[in-house]
């Protein structure tokens, strides 16, 4: 099984290229995340559950980021011209979609989802479940801007959540069975 970076892999990767700490947002925060478990092997694993489901070649580029709020109110109001941080931002880059059968995957770059743990653990909380819960939930939905979906249409919305709740309890089943 693969695992993430653990705490000390991310400090040296930030002494090696001091503006990865800017991309990645406060340290603090990533420790926190990597001891909660909210960064390790999870959504890795979901990452290529949900990209593996829809059919997306396996040589697929995805980058899944987190940020601190501050970062993330910034990359809002950038690109969405919207105050405040936000949960989650889709970047696609190759406009690649799932793959219908019968056909083969094309690999690329799929592009980048950037979540944010201070504003997933406050919705967390709302919601009544955890951080990592929350983490997984925007992986997932972020994954599904990256292949297209949208929910500003009430359709979409329904298709969207939809399929996003099916891979995420496919993938929790999958999951619990390794256990």
């Amino acid at each position: 099984a693969a695992s993430g970076p653990d705490v000390a892999q991310l400090r040296r990767m930030v002494a090696e290229d001091p503006s990865l700490a800017a991309k990645l947002g406060s340290l603090a925060l990533l420790d926190q995340a990597l001891r909660d478990g909210a960064v390790a092997e999870a959504p890795i694993d979901l990452a290529r559950f949900v990209l593996d489901s829809l059919r997306i070649h396996a040589q697929a580029e995805l980058s899944v980021v987190l940020v601190d709020a501050a970062a993330m109110e910034q990359l809002h109001v950038q690109y969405m011209d919207e105050s405040g941080p936000t949960d989650v931002l889709s970047f696609p880059m190759d406009e690649l979609r799932p793959t219908p059968d019968g056909e083969e995957p094309t690999p690329g770059l799929l592009g980048d989802v950037v979540l944010c743990p201070e504003v997933a653990q406050a919705q967390a909380a709302n919601a009544g479940h955890s951080t990592e819960d929350e983490l997984n939930l925007l992986t997932t939905h972020g994954i599904l801007h990256l292949l297209g979906y949208d929910h500003a249409e009430p359709d979409e919305e329904r298709e969207m959540f939809g399929l996003q709740n099916r891979l995420l309890g496919e993938w929790r089943a999958a999951r619990s069975s390794r256990r």
